[in-house]
């Protein structure tokens, strides 16, 4: 995923899917110094993470 689509989901206000490693996550906030997000999985929301941007993907709906 690229930075600016990581940026602008982390500001919707609409939940988005994302997952990292084939499970679904919240992107909380984009790293401006690296290619990071800070991040959660949905069934973990206590377990804060930083994830490369180059592994989070968004599955359109469908």
């Amino acid at each position: 995923m690229n930075r600016q689509r990581a940026e602008e989901i982390a500001q919707s206000a609409n939940m988005k899917n994302v997952t990292y490693n084939g499970k679904q996550v919240y992107i909380q906030h984009v790293s401006d110094q690296n290619e990071t997000a800070r991040v959660f999985a949905l069934d973990d929301s206590e377990n804060e993470f930083d994830a490369q941007l180059a592994q989070l993907n968004e599955k359109s709906g469908g």
